[in-house]
């Protein structure tokens, strides 16, 4: 009698679904696999990312590039993220999200506030964004699969990798709390980056606000720090912010 296989797959938990929204909302770019409309063969290139409130992940793509042909005739992709370190390439956790493409048509309230979350992970950005050929896409995930290292394999829903509370308000505040913690709190925001992270002290600026936590970039470096708790409601994001500052001045 044959022994029955060891299912590679482990039981999704809270570290895996945590790992992966790290790896998620801390990518500067990631490998897009699409369906070449010439032949149906999988085509995989380089994009820069960033992730809307809710976690999708967003490109911002030109008209004259092979994928956006691609997504144009079918808008099933796929998106592989996470950046080796020293050593063993594949010791590195990664995650590939299982998406639909879905264009953002230009005067939308979707596209402004996907255009804004981009261009501020991504300030070179507006040297084209305005261009009539490019475009902002969100990637809608289907489900994921997490590979943490070594023998740590997990799938996952899109319901473990998106934030599912109502967002509107979150939209509406986002800028000016970023505009103003850049401004007038730029040693809290390193403050931020150095005690939650680890990260090396420099000119850390706030990219993002969302229900889960906050996106931090120096130059090509992006960390992602989790609130303790998610927030429900944008007036909640004030105490915390500042109950993080004390945290990290006080350490």
């Amino acid at each position: 009698m044959e022994e029955e296989k060891k299912d590679p797959i482990l039981e999704t938990d809270a570290a895996a679904i945590r790992l992966a929204k790290t790896l998620s909302r801390a990518a500067r770019f990631g490998a897009l696999a699409t369906l070449d409309p010439a032949d149906g063969a999988p085509l995989a290139t380089r994009v820069a990312v960033a992730t809307d409130m809710d976690g999708t992940p967003l490109i911002l793509v030109s008209g004259l590039s092979a994928h956006t042909r691609a997504l144009a005739a079918d808008p099933r992709c796929s998106l592989l993220v996470g950046e080796p370190g020293k050593g063993d390439p594949l010791a590195h956790p990664r995650l590939t999200i299982k998406a639909r493409a879905e264009k953002l048509e230009a005067g939308t309230p979707e596209q402004a506030h996907a255009a804004r979350r981009y261009l501020n992970r991504h300030p070179k950005g507006k040297l084209y964004a305005d261009f009539p050929d490019f475009a902002f896409f969100r990637l809608v995930p289907e489900s994921a699969l997490l590979n943490g290292g070594f023998a740590r394999a997990y799938r996952l829903t899109r319901q473990e990798l998106l934030t599912d509370v109502p967002l509107q308000a979150f939209l509406d505040m986002e800028q000016r709390a970023v505009d103003h913690m850049n401004e007038d709190h730029a040693d809290a925001v390193e403050n931020y980056a150095a005690h939650f992270t680890g990260a090396g002290r420099g000119r850390w600026v706030l990219t993002g606000i969302d229900p889960e936590g906050i996106d931090l970039a120096k130059g090509d470096e992006v960390k992602r720090v989790f609130f303790e708790a998610p927030l429900r409601d944008a007036a909640e994001v004030r105490p915390a912010l500042v109950a993080m500052a004390k945290m990290a001045r006080g350490a």
